[in-house]
């Protein structure tokens, strides 16, 4: 099933969205995480540079590394997912979980439009 254009360009924008979501809490995780204001800072900038990192080389539209679409739902499933367990453990878990399934659900959309797309060889 191919997502019409205009819940294409939604859906892309939303998966925008939660990418840079899941970063700023993987930031914000970071810095709740420890008592000394290094650690505070090497975790808060570590996390999502991490994050941002596997996405770009493996998970972004134009990943360095092309993985067969398993590899990239596995790493969007460990951002995601580091996202939602970050947000529980800063005592948000109706976050954690909201977040879950949007981000669940945008990747599905995203992965099935993916599929369609490769059929027709676009």
């Amino acid at each position: 099933m191919k997502l019409p254009g205009p819940l294409h360009v939604l859906n892309e924008g939303l998966a925008f969205l939660l990418e840079l979501a899941a970063l700023a809490v993987l930031a914000w995780w970071g810095w709740e995480g420890a008592e000394n204001v290094a650690l505070r800072l090497l975790l808060a900038v570590a996390a999502p540079a991490v994050a941002a990192f596997a996405w770009g080389l493996f998970a972004a539209p134009k990943a360095r590394i092309r993985l067969p679409l398993a590899g990239v739902l596995a790493v969007k499933a460990l951002v995601f997912g580091g996202a939602a367990l970050a947000l529980h453990a800063l005592d948000r878990p109706a976050w954690a979980a909201s977040f879950a399934a949007v981000a669940l659900a945008n990747t599905a959309l995203a992965a099935v439009d993916r599929q369609a797309a490769m059929r027709r060889g676009v």
